[in-house]
């Protein structure tokens, strides 16, 4: 039996299958932090990568936003192979790692963005492989700010993912606000006929705003829908992705308690506080709002040779 991940080492994370991640994600009850981060800006420590800043302040799961499986870069990582990108940055943090691909199409002539979706984080099998390939624990079906995903792509890419990576790779779906799609804003992002489709084409982890963070998304609707995707069999992520990452701490806290109380499984806090990352004193703010000091600062000191 594996432990809970809120206590394992990251010798243990190494050895453990997708069941035992999933399971041990679910033993920690409600206590797993995801932190998203963007390597292609500058680091917030310059030459130190946005993801170990993030796992020095407790994050369990180091979420790689705008990571091109075709042109992997992580500013402030030691130089390596491309393919050994994401080996790296697990051995550097000791975390579990996960990646967006986004079930979209480009758009020709956009304004220059970090958001505009490139073809190396398009949602599709082959993407999937090479990022299984490269050492990744989970690919987050979702989409950046006005790329333009909705939810029935997100239901067909599924499908072809399962069936391609199911076996090797956390899937996890949804969406943390409307992605361009103004006919799936606010309450319409996420629904429980949605919930049902995405677990039955292939989603281990339900993803959707948290409570707070997207117009009409309340404490009780989030846990109508967490209580589907449980009833399904399957975990369910809070997500912070509308920059209420660079709120103060009081803001964070009741945000956190909101998701918990709701029955999230992961807590995920976004990259763009400023930007390419959470505010640290967010991060750190709402680990201890979720799980409290001792797991907290446990999960800062442990070592990565243990």
């Amino acid at each position: 039996m594996p432990k809970r991940l809120i206590d394992t080492t990251a010798s243990e994370l190494l050895r453990y299958s997708k069941s035992e991640l999933l399971t041990a994600i679910a033993d920690s009850e409600g206590r797993i932090l995801a932190t998203e981060t963007i390597g292609t800006v500058t680091p917030m420590l310059v030459n130190i990568t946005n993801a170990e800043f993030v796992a020095s302040l407790g994050a369990d799961l180091i979420m790689l936003n705008i990571f091109d499986v075709n042109n992997p870069t992580i500013q402030g990582l030691p130089k390596v192979a491309p393919e050994d990108t994401i080996r790296e940055v697990k051995r550097l943090t000791g975390r579990l790692v996960a990646i967006n691909l986004e079930p979209a199409v480009i758009k020709e002539g956009e304004e220059e963005s970090v958001w505009n979706l490139t073809t190396g984080r398009q949602a599709t099998v082959e993407n999937a492989i090479k990022a299984a390939d490269m050492g990744v624990d989970m690919i987050v079906l979702t989409g950046n700010p006005g790329v333009g995903v909705d939810n029935e792509a997100i239901i067909q890419v599924l499908s072809k993912l399962k069936e391609a990576v199911g076996d090797r790779v956390i899937l996890t779906a949804g969406k943390m606000h409307a992605s361009g799609i103004i006919s799936e804003a606010g309450e319409k992002i996420l629904t429980k006929k949605d919930v049902e489709a995405f677990v039955d084409a292939g989603a281990d982890v339900i993803l959707l705003p948290a409570p707070g963070t997207v117009p009409g998304i309340t404490m009780e609707y989030a846990r109508k829908l967490i209580k589907k995707a449980h009833e399904k069999g399957a975990l369910a992520m809070t997500t912070i992705g509308t920059s209420q990452e660079g709120a103060d701490e009081a803001t964070i806290r009741q945000i956190a308690l909101m998701c918990k109380m709701a029955g999230a499984d992961i807590h995920h806090i976004g990259d763009s506080g400023y930007m390419g990352m959470a505010l640290p004193e967010n991060i750190t703010a709402y680990s201890v709002a979720i799980r409290g000091k001792r797991h907290t600062y446990r999960r800062m000191a442990m070592s990565l040779l243990r």
